[in-house]
């Protein structure tokens, strides 16, 4: 089988924890080269067994071997490595969020348009099957007609040397989990919503904001509140309900987190009846099968350009109404 081979900018945790042993737990993917800026790339490539280190983003960028890149890079640095990579030739998986905002990912997506390349943003939790479950339970009528819907994602983090609570580089509780609670309330309401309202807190000490909490309201009627927090205890979850029951969802984003490993489905009926589904998947490798897949077969993944514009769209909308303390519509 044709492998894909992966080049990875920078030495962030997210990639050496989760996405370099998930490329090589793949059927279709292999890394070939990693970059930092200055020598941990080459510490990094001799632990890993990765065969090229490379002491700047820009010569892993030139190497023709490497096909596609994984880029988790601080929020604040996507645009300006995502145009480059494409500029390059490289297919890139991005961290989410792709960008700080939609004028930004409007530039990256021209620009790999431009230039032939494939490109997704990497919210990884989609691709476990978990979530599919979830919507066919809805869709056979389990808990009756969706009324509403809600999504948290939060834990404390107090270091303000983290990348995560540094404004200049994209810090913010929205900006690293709160995009997650978005991204699933329209994954599963298989909708848009029309309207978007967010409040949050700016942490008096980091300057970024660490506590969120918000409504998406549907053309449906349907109303969806999501928060994220930097000062919550830990919590992974959605939950969505209806005029029959209700569906809770466990380790929502990261069931691999979980005892067993695996997501904890929990449906309630009307009458009290509880039923509990256990839903196996490894998301990390999954996704980057699917993404070289589409390579190989040049082909558009089943997260598109389209899917992710359209989540942008409502993100910007979320920074705007936190920013101005008002209702925002969406077009």
């Amino acid at each position: 089988m044709r492998k894909v081979k992966w080049g990875v900018l920078s030495t962030a945790n997210i990639g050496l924890e989760q996405v370099i042993p998930a490329i090589e737990r793949s059927n279709n993917c292999e890394v070939v080269a990693i970059a930092s800026r200055g020598e941990k790339a080459k510490q990094t490539a001799e632990e890993l067994g990765i065969t090229t280190a490379y002491t700047s983003y820009e010569g892993l960028l030139q190497d023709p071997e490497i096909e596609a890149v994984y880029i988790p890079l601080p929020n604040s640095m996507h645009k300006e490595w995502v145009i480059k990579a494409a500029e390059h030739g490289k297919h890139i998986l991005c961290e989410k969020p792709a960008a700080l905002n939609l004028s930004e990912l409007e530039e990256m997506l021209a620009a790999c348009e431009q230039h032939g390349v494939t490109f997704m943003e990497a919210f990884m939790y989609q691709f476990h099957p978990q979530h599919e479950k979830v919507k066919a339970l809805i869709q056979d009528g389990e808990i009756g007609e969706v009324a509403s819907m809600r999504a948290s994602f939060s834990f404390v983090l107090n270091d303000g040397e983290n990348i995560r609570l540094i404004p200049e580089l994209g810090g913010g509780s929205m900006y690293d989990v709160g995009c997650y609670t978005i991204h699933v309330i329209r994954n599963i309401l298989d909708e848009e919503p029309v309207n978007v309202y967010a409040s949050s807190k700016i942490h008096p000490q980091f300057n970024v904001e660490t506590n969120t909490a918000g409504v998406l309201t549907f053309a449906n009627g349907v109303q969806a509140t999501f928060d994220s927090s930097f000062e919550a205890m830990s919590r992974q979850t959605y939950q969505v309900v209806g005029s029959k029951g209700k569906i809770d969802v466990n380790g929502a984003f990261r069931p691999d987190t979980l005892e067993g490993g695996a997501g904890i489905i929990q449906l309630t009926k009307e009458n009290g009846e509880v039923e509990e589904f256990a839903v196996e998947g490894d998301q990390y490798k999954l996704q980057v099968e699917h993404f070289a897949q589409c390579v190989i077969e040049n082909k558009q993944p089943s997260y598109s350009k389209e899917k992710i514009r359209n989540q942008m769209k409502v993100f910007d909308a979320s920074l705007q109404s936190m920013n101005n303390g008002s209702n925002v519509a969406l077009k």
